[in-house]
């Protein structure tokens, strides 16, 4: 793991030294989360087999789009923030995904 700098070479240990210490100083313990019912998805769409959306970023109409992780959006897929009473009921930290135009 040998970075160059103009034309010169950091030893391979030094980085490997460095790439060490910085991961065990971003550990953090793991989390497991376990859906209720046995499915994350309460609700939306379950007469299909899988549910996928797509999106071509270049036809949104917004220049920020938030879509729902959270599953209990009442505007699948888009966000609503219906994961904030969802966080605060669970003590999950889930948020939307946001799509830049």
């Amino acid at each position: 793991m040998a970075s160059s700098i103009a034309g010169g070479v950091i030893g391979a240990q030094f980085a490997s030294v460095s790439s060490l210490k910085l991961n065990q100083k971003l550990r953090r313990p793991s989390v497991s989360v376990r859906a209720e019912g046995g499915g994350i998805n309460p609700e939306i769409r379950k007469d299909e087999a899988k549910v996928v959306d797509s999106v071509v970023v270049g036809e949104l109409a917004k220049p920020l789009t938030a879509y729902c992780r959270c599953w209990r959006s009442g505007t699948f897929p888009l966000c609503d923030g219906s994961h904030v009473k969802h966080n605060k009921a669970t003590g999950d930290n889930v948020g939307p995904l946001l799509v830049k135009k």
